[in-house]
């Protein structure tokens, strides 16, 4: 049980007592800044950590054709090879991010940093295919722990103030890594070989270990007894049921069969067997209070919302501009980096609007820019071409980077600092469940709506109908999402004093 101090209070919803502690968390988020030597340079470590995790992500898929035919194998079982990351990454997060809360952030984080480097070096070295499967999990795990405490470190870093722009910059440096992965990519495969795309992350990730020891504030010791302790039932229980939710919205390439309806009727059985063991633990990994704040509740839910309706760009964009536009491989490719690039210089920008403005605010702009995007999707003629796209990607992206950026903001803004690990990796859990099921749920409405079994020999005609359609269902999705936001918001105005995180046990 962590004892509360006066000084680590986070700002109330009362209006009577906001002021007095709001000036004693900032007190406390600006001595951190003076015990930081340089706060440029921790932010400089964050944001690497930032890119190299999303880089991880992209820099991996383009290079399967070659992985295919280097170890003779078939496009199952080299897809694994970007599975096992996204596996690692989606089961563990959350944990990782308990366990930086528990043992202390800056050490956890120097570890994730230090094993992704190291499984980088193993990537770039593997022999075999299912060394190469091994050692992409370990890198993972390394990676899975640097995006949760990631973005729990900004409140450590940055004042209140300008915690906005902190994570808009890091939602920059993951749009960065998205963009960067493939043509960086396929650079280094042409030129120098497939295992120089994992072998890039080890000179980045020194730096960003150095950068991360030098300049991070270092962890406060606590006494053993006032340490919480580590939820090992709910872990595991947590990491299964993931692990089989992800593979049921990504096993059979699309065709949802027998086995994907086991893995997901396993998947609900053990979210239930987990609530109820979180329900009875003295020390859970998520307390089921914690969803009683309409801020984290429905951040959560509009994060996989939207990142459900993203991932609908990169399922369906390469059909619609290659079967319905008729661009070639290398004018896909241009195209397609059209967007991450939009959210990567809206990212810093997107910060500053949401100091200035506040985040719920900001929040309702994104989700409007990004439904009028999809909107406009869904009715653009094929008659309009390439410029007809771009467009209205710009709209979504841009939406888009306001949306993440505000929401990321509203959610940690006033997490306690003994929960901002755990808070950061649900945040970033939702956010790779939507992308997820928007793999699988958005490629099937394509599919359904494209009126074919087989969308790599669809007539144009038909990917149009079915690239139209299947933004029309995502418009829907954010008109969901703005819902969500308008009624948490009504939720906690009527509540007068809604359960903030700072009042609920530790």
């Amino acid at each position: 049980m962590v004892k509360p101090v006066s000084a680590e209070r986070e700002k109330p919803v009362s209006a009577e007592r906001e002021k007095p502690v709001s000036a004693e968390r900032d007190e406390a988020a600006a001595g951190n800044t003076r015990r930081t030597p340089s706060v440029r340079w921790a932010l400089a470590g964050l944001s690497l950590s930032m890119l190299l995790s999303s880089l991880g992500t992209s820099i991996a898929n383009v290079g399967l054709p070659t992985l295919a035919q280097t170890f003779t194998a078939s496009f199952q079982e080299v897809q694994w090879i970007v599975l096992a990351y996204l596996l690692a990454i989606t089961t563990l997060i959350v944990s990782v991010g308990r366990l930086g809360d528990i043992i202390g952030r800056r050490r956890l984080l120097l570890a994730g940093i230090l094993l992704f480097t190291v499984a980088s070096a193993l990537c770039g070295v593997a022999p075999t295919l299912w060394t190469l499967i091994a050692a992409r999990t370990a890198q993972g795990l390394g990676a899975a722990v640097m995006m949760a405490l990631t973005m729990a470190f900004v409140g450590e870093t940055v004042s209140k103030a300008k915690t906005g722009r902190a994570m808009g910059l890091l939602g920059t440096m993951s749009a960065i890594g998205t963009a960067l992965g493939p043509s960086l990519g396929g650079v280094l495969i042409s030129g120098l070989g497939w295992r120089t795309i994992f072998l890039v992350n080890v000179p980045l990730g020194v730096l960003t270990f150095l950068l991360a020891h030098r300049f991070l504030p270092v962890d406060r010791r606590e006494p053993k007894a006032d340490r919480a302790r580590f939820d090992h039932v709910g872990t595991l229980l947590l990491a299964l049921t993931l692990a089989a939710y992800t593979l049921a919205m990504t096993v059979g390439r699309g065709a949802f069969g027998p086995l994907n309806v086991a893995l997901l009727s396993a998947a609900v059985f053990g979210a239930g067997l987990f609530a109820r063991v979180e329900v009875r633990t003295a020390s859970p990994l998520i307390r089921p209070a914690m969803f009683r704040d309409p801020v984290l509740s429905a951040g959560l839910a509009m994060s996989a919302l939207v990142s459900t309706v993203m991932m609908a760009t990169l399922v369906v964009g390469p059909f619609y501009l290659s079967r319905a536009l008729g661009l070639d491989e290398a004018l896909v490719g241009l195209v397609l980096s059209v967007g991450p690039l939009v959210a990567a210089l809206a990212g810093v920008p997107a910060g500053r609007i949401a100091d200035r403005f506040g985040a719920h605010r900001v929040t309702l702009v994104g989700l409007t820019g990004v439904a009028a995007g999809s909107l406009i999707l869904s009715m653009t003629p094929v008659t309009f071409g390439i410029s007809g796209y771009i467009a209205p990607i710009v709209v979504v992206t841009t939406g888009y980077a306001l949306f993440q950026t505000a929401n990321n903001t509203a959610v940690m803004a006033d997490v306690r600092p003994d929960r901002r690990g755990v808070t950061s990796g649900m945040l970033n859990l939702s956010r790779n469940l939507g992308l997820v099921t928007g793999a699988s749920v958005m490629g099937a409405v394509f599919a359904l709506a494209s009126a074919t079994a087989d969308v790599t020999t669809a007539r144009p005609e038909a990917v149009a109908v079915g690239m139209r359609i299947t933004f029309a269902v995502a418009a829907m999705l954010i008109v969901v999402a703005f819902g969500v936001a308008v009624v948490s918001r009504a939720l906690a105005k009527r509540s007068g004093s809604s359960p903030r995180r700072e009042d609920l046990p530790g």
